[in-house]
């Protein structure tokens, strides 16, 4: 049996995936919350799930579409760009390493990349990260 923990901001998102896991035998729901600290460390797999949003694509004044980044998000692409590993940019954001492999996993989908190098480097080409 797989022990899974749920992170989601929203609690009707938390609550439909647990139900929808309790459905399969081979799953066991140990944990939801909206924030991966409060689960317990026993989890096989920790599910992340958020709502898609319009809001990760917005418009330049052209009409062509641009990639629209959290504050957060900026400052953390500004951090990877400085050569930062996550616990570092933990510690500088006052957040918790695993906060920052969540952003870094939004950033990564928002960018389209896989890696850090390309996330530094479609954020210097898009104009979100300057060098």
């Amino acid at each position: 049996m797989t022990r899974i923990a749920i992170v989601a901001a929203s609690e009707k998102l938390r609550v439909s995936l647990a139900a929808a896991l309790r459905t399969n035998p081979e799953f066991e729901v140990i944990g939801a919350s909206a924030s991966s600290a409060e689960l317990p460390p026993s989890a096989d797999v920790v599910l992340i799930a958020r709502v898609a949003t319009a809001s990760r694509v917005g418009y330049t004044p052209d009409g062509t579409k641009a990639t629209v980044l959290t504050n957060r998000e900026r400052e953390i692409l500004a951090l990877l760009a400085d050569g930062l590993v996550n616990k570092q940019i933990a510690a500088r954001l006052g957040i918790s390493a695993n906060t920052v492999k969540t952003h870094l996993e939004l950033l990564f989908d928002k960018l389209g990349v896989a890696t850090r190098a390309e996330a530094v480097a479609t954020g210097v080409k898009r104009g979100l990260l300057l060098l």
